[in-house]
């Protein structure tokens, strides 16, 4: 649906709609067990809540498109990725409160772990600790670079932000390729424009990662580091006014909470963990007419490709699903960004799957939620940009349309 039909149809409710994100729910089947890591894991909560509610599958962007966590994310808040497109450094600079300018272009950057042929070992040296990224961020801000100021903010982890911004009348463009090729075994891309006006900033961009990789050699494990999602601040239709909700983001994770406050939501401090947010969500439960939360460890294991940790971390959010619907969400969507198979180590294409429940909701015939289970469920298999406006039906957020 248009946001603009849906700004006309939205009408104020005392109802409350919840959404949890299960950051990289989907997966694929082991090949030893023929199982996925959700039919794996022991959720009798979330299997209970299946029955009880509407089920089916999410397609994230497009079919056959594999998803950034930041698309997956846009969709389930009601907007079109392919129309409203946001770069990861960008969400990671609002996560972290950075004063992002209109002119600036952010990526986010990751230390890496190289081996003696400047091939990427780990994309992620080994996860390191926030600690250790925070020392090696205050070194690359000493670069110097001609036409632009430079920041390198840690974020968390491995994570942080490159952000330029012009001096003078110097120009630059978020129009640059990834030097982050996604995979072990190869080294860093180099910088290259994705359009004439962006050469200038690939150069300065190049220059940054010669000079980093210089203050990086010889260091266990970031010795080199890579970067993605290079683009400006863009300005999105804010969330709240269009769908008539006074809505509320809880997430630990920085680059969620700067795509909630991107949309226009209120971002709640939280803790490191989703009890932490559980708390925060409590506490602030009747300040909003909408409420996120995200939850991240299921997509960090499937990353790894580690299947039994990710059904680990299935079976601990089984055990928070209590909590959550002790909240009292008139309409609670239980859902992923994307899948996040550990077979493939990697986010994938695959339908995410789905829940909702409400009191109005057409129970089906899911006894279980897992991926086949949701695939024979009252749902389908629909786009994710339309679960928002299904919660706003099932919340009677709705007008009728027409006479």
């Amino acid at each position: 649906m248009k946001l603009e039909m849906i700004k006309q149809l939205a009408i104020p409710n005392d109802t409350k709609i919840l959404l949890v994100v299960i950051d990289g729910l989907g997966g694929l089947l082991n090949p030893d067990s023929g199982r996925t890591e959700m039919e794996t894991a022991d959720t009798p909560h979330l299997d209970r809540l299946a029955e009880e509610s509407g089920c089916g599958l999410t397609i994230p962007v497009g079919y056959g498109i594999t998803p950034g966590s930041g698309p997956g994310h846009l969709a389930l808040f009601g907007y079109d990725p392919f129309e409203y497109s946001v770069g990861r450094g960008v969400l990671e600079s609002l996560g972290i409160d950075f004063d992002l300018k209109p002119k600036d272009v952010a990526a986010r950057g990751n230390f890496c772990t190289l081996d003696a042929d400047g091939l990427i070992s780990d994309r992620r040296a080994g996860r390191i600790s926030t600690e250790l990224t925070v020392p090696l961020c205050k070194e690359l801000r000493e670069i110097v670079l001609p036409g632009v100021e430079l920041f390198v903010e840690p974020v968390r982890d491995h994570r942080f932000v490159l952000v330029l911004r012009p001096t003078g009348r110097k120009k630059l463009s978020g129009e640059v390729f990834d030097t982050d090729p996604q995979k072990e075994g190869v080294a860093p891309l180099p910088p290259k424009p994705r359009a004439p006006g962006a050469k200038s900033t690939a150069a300065l961009v190049a220059d940054f990662a010669s000079a980093a990789m210089k203050t990086l050699a010889g260091r266990k494990p970031a010795n080199g580091l890579t970067l993605r999602g290079f683009a400006t601040r863009p300005e999105l239709p804010n969330m709240p006014e269009t769908f008539n909700l006074r809505a509320g983001a809880v997430a630990a994770y920085p680059m969620y909470r700067g795509l909630a406050k991107l949309a226009g939501m209120t971002v709640l401090p939280t803790g490191e963990t989703f009890g932490d947010e559980l708390v925060t969500a409590r506490k602030h439960w009747d300040k909003f007419d909408f409420l996120f939360l995200h939850y991240k460890p299921a997509d960090a294991a499937g990353e790894d490709g580690d299947f039994k940790a990710k059904v680990a971390t299935l079976e601990a959010f089984d055990k928070a699903v209590p909590a959550i619907r002790a909240l009292g969400a008139d309409v609670l969507m239980i859902a992923g960004d994307h899948s996040t198979p550990a077979v493939q180590a990697a986010h994938s294409w695959h339908p995410v799957p789905f829940l909702m429940h409400s009191k109005w909701i057409r129970q089906d015939d899911a006894r279980g939620f897992d991926e086949r289970q949701c695939q024979g469920g009252s749902f389908g298999i629909f786009p994710a940009k339309e679960a928002l406006p299904l919660a706003m039906a099932h919340a009677g957020r709705f007008a009728k349309f027409g006479a």
